[in-house]
């Protein structure tokens, strides 16, 4: 889901989160309120849909985590 996001230019909406995953609409929207709550992601509710996107500090929080967990080393 967050690979989804970081590359689409516009929304997502749910939907085409179910479309694409082999998932129901609760269990991707249920994924999506973490990542919501995490402050990873945004949404807006349209209608019946809700439309996600990256939060603007995401790819470097989530580039934070990663250098934590595997650090990057320089070879000499």
């Amino acid at each position: 889901m967050i690979a989804t996001l970081a590359r689409a230019q516009d929304e997502v909406c749910v939907c085409d989160f179910t479309d694409a995953l082999p998932l129901e609409q609760p269990t991707v929207s249920h994924h999506l309120k973490i990542l919501r709550e995490a402050g990873l992601v945004t949404s807006v509710r349209r209608g019946t849909w809700a439309y996600y996107r990256l939060a603007a500090d995401a790819r470097e929080r989530i580039d934070a985590a990663l250098h934590s967990i595997i650090p990057t080393t320089v070879l000499a």
